[in-house]
């Protein structure tokens, strides 16, 4: 009943006249996200939606610039000794949890801990070190078996998942247990009374909260200067009612528009309507490994012959070939790694009766495949729809749920047997910069239990990982990322749809909006 009674009041409140002060407008600002926020620990899941909401409650030690580098964030700098296997990083002064606590480097190295056991990119560094230790109130030293001159990139990552620093009390929760008291550092606090879930959540900005004193404003880098005193964000899923309250002022910001409804938000000068994230997301099609059909490799090889990216691609962009592509493999297009290495099993002409006689071949008796729609999420219902049908005509007993993204990132999570509350595919995107390289790139792992969802075990996959992590130069590293995507073809663990670049529309009145996804400190309304 509150839920229902707080969407009603919500729903009220946005078709209500706006205030016109101007101080009113500079403190609250009002936004739709992509979905509910279900899980709020960014360390718990690769949902974008949490790690977005991650980044007002917390912060890192490390922060990614326009350009991809690397910065300095919550650390005012590192040196690094022993010809590379001693790195010392030093906080900066004066930075404070919501509590009142100061951080200190007994903080950070439960955090880094934590979130490596969740994260790829993190996995990799804590395989390379020795000992990971607090050695002083600000400085954390990591001594190292081997060189890993990638480290400030695993600690200033901005795709999913989060390296985000907690108190030490907090951090050491179990990673695979959800924290839900959210305390950070960062430049806004969870209003955890206000949450209703599946409706809203509400920030607050943190008077205590020190930014980066130099730098640019820059991805996630640079000083983060909040001027709003209150987010809300308000979950509608209905677009054309999301698109509606946008056009009319009663909210200021819609996080992703869809393509149908993008050229009539054009055509309204009171908008902004642009592209914020230009590494785009590559849509996934995700095989549960676990069990039976998908464990047989030979079964996800052969529907590979059935997927058309073109058509996906269609049914979420239509012919705007400026907001996708097709010939997409494992890495972003247009990135140094990108490569079109075995293509041409995604861009031959579709085969349906061909694969039906490969699904034969390889043990497929018409078992029921149990797959996840999310209706509140547009693009991601668009191919899932367009993918479900291709996969009916290749000869697949398909069992299609329409959800919630909330409940689908919950229940993607479970490994219980498909007929009892589990999953066979489920849709999503793999976004930003986690598509540039194996570092970061979460479809790729082949670890097994430890692997993103889907859990699939490819341990060529793995080596050729762990090799590029040793390659001396770009041109090894792109020669091992032919490799990698020719194996991928192989293993097959999960299918690439195409590449989105999904817009984001605004108030003319907004400024100060940052580039990559969407961050709050710097955004001013008029």
């Amino acid at each position: 009943m509150r839920r229902r009674q707080l969407i009603q009041a919500g729903l009220a409140t946005l078709a209500a006249p706006r205030i016109a002060s101007a101080q009113t407008k500079a403190k609250l600002l009002k936004f739709i996200p992509e979905s509910d926020l279900a899980v709020i620990d960014p360390i718990w899941t690769t949902a974008t939606v949490t790690r977005n909401h991650g980044y007002l409650v917390f912060d890192t030690l490390y922060g990614q610039n326009d350009k991809y580098g690397i910065e300095p964030q919550m650390v005012e700098g590192h040196i690094v000794e022993d010809d590379g296997l001693t790195w010392k990083l030093t906080l900066r002064e004066g930075l404070k949890f919501h509590d009142g606590e100061p951080v200190r480097a007994r903080d950070v190295v439960p955090s880094i801990k934590r979130f490596a056991a969740r994260d790829a990119f993190g996995a990799s560094l804590m395989a390379a070190t020795n000992e990971l230790s607090a050695i002083s109130d600000r400085v954390v030293q990591f001594r190292l078996k081997k060189r890993f001159p990638l480290l400030p990139n695993a600690l200033g990552k901005s795709g999913t998942i989060m390296p985000a620093i907690m108190p030490e009390r907090l951090a050491l929760t179990d990673p695979n247990k959800q924290v839900t008291e959210m305390v950070g550092s960062g430049p806004y606090r969870f209003i955890t009374a206000d949450r209703v879930s599946g409706a809203f959540v509400a920030y607050q900005r943190f008077a205590g909260y020190v930014p980066r004193p130099n730098g640019s404003a820059s991805f996630t880098s640079g000083p983060k200067i909040p001027h709003i005193d209150r987010i809300e964000w308000h979950v509608i899923p209905d677009a054309q009612t999301a698109a509606s309250a946008l056009q009319t002022g009663e909210v200021d910001w819609w996080q992703q528009t869809g393509s149908d409804l993008r050229p009539g938000l054009i055509a309204n000068k009171q908008l902004r309507v642009e592209i914020q994230d230009p590494a785009g997301g590559i849509g996934v099609l995700r095989f549960n490994h676990l069990f039976a059909p998908f464990n047989n490799p030979a079964i996800r090889r052969a529907l590979l012959g059935c997927i058309s990216q073109t058509d996906c691609m269609q049914a979420v962009g239509g012919d705007d070939h400026t907001i996708w592509k097709d010939r997409v493999g494992v890495f972003s297009p247009g990135t140094p790694l990108a490569t079109e290495a075995g293509i041409e099993v995604m861009a031959s002409p579709r085969d349906y009766d061909k694969v039906r006689r490969e699904l034969k071949a390889a043990g497929y008796n018409g078992e029921k495949i149990i797959l996840l729609g999310p209706s509140d999420q547009p693009d991601t219902y668009a191919m899932a729809l367009v993918a479900s049908d291709a996969l009916k005509r290749a000869g697949m007993n398909v069992d299609f749920q329409t959800l919630d993204w909330g409940t689908v990132v919950q229940r993607r999570s479970s490994k219980k047997p498909p007929t009892e509350g589990g999953w066979h595919i489920f849709f999503t995107y793999l976004n930003g910069t986690n598509n540039f390289d194996p570092a970061s790139q979460l479809g790729i792992r082949g670890n097994g239990e430890k692997a993103w969802f889907g859990w699939p075990d490819a341990p060529k996959l793995e080596a050729l990982r762990a090799a590029w992590f040793e390659a001396p130069n770009l041109a090894e590293q792109q020669r091992i990322c032919r490799e990698l995507q020719q194996q991928f073809w192989e293993d097959v663990p999960y299918i690439p749809l195409g590449a989105y670049y999904s817009s984001t529309a605004y108030r003319r009145t907004i400024t100060g909006v940052r580039s990559g996804f969407p961050q709050f400190y710097d955004v001013k309304p008029a």
